[in-house]
């Protein structure tokens, strides 16, 4: 169903009806109980960040390699959930950068990986300067920004 189809649709429906129809949605779907969650309350932004940064780093377990996963597209995943929230674009970029970070910090304790993984930490470091780039957050993070910082 479009857009246009879904809002002629939903014009009809009285507000306690919309109402009802949003409760159900909480109800059934966990991103649409997140989003309103966050939409009604964007005080927990952090508690968000540090939500989705953990869910990062349970794929790249620094502190226990044997249990780390490295799916990058877990990771990405969570990134895009925390992006369907719409966060500021300071804390989505927090949330963005903490995938290469991690990745970087993983190789860095325990050696060599293969090369698609270090593609893959360059594509994803890649999108978050390019996100950074769109939103003109450079200047305020331009010292951070170094490439898995401390890890050269």
């Amino acid at each position: 169903m479009s857009k246009p189809s879904l809002k002629k649709e939903l014009s009809k429906l009285t507000k306690g009806q919309l109402i009802e129809h949003i409760i159900d949605l909480y109800d059934k779907n966990s991103s649409v109980k997140e989003f309103y969650k966050f939409y009604l309350n964007p005080k927990n932004e952090k508690e968000l960040v540090d939500k989705y940064k953990k869910l990062i780093r349970k794929e790249f377990n620094v502190e226990n390699p044997m249990r780390s996963t490295e799916k990058f597209s877990v990771a990405k995943r969570a990134i895009s959930d925390f992006k369907n929230l719409q966060p500021s674009p300071e804390s989505l970029t927090d949330v963005m950068l903490y995938l290469p970070e991690s990745a970087c910090e993983l190789t860095h304790r325990y050696g060599d990986f293969s090369e698609q993984f270090y593609n893959s930490t360059y594509n994803n470091y890649k999108a978050a300067l390019d996100f950074i780039a769109r939103h003109d957050l450079l200047d305020g993070l331009s010292l951070w920004l170094r490439f898995c910082r401390g890890y050269r």
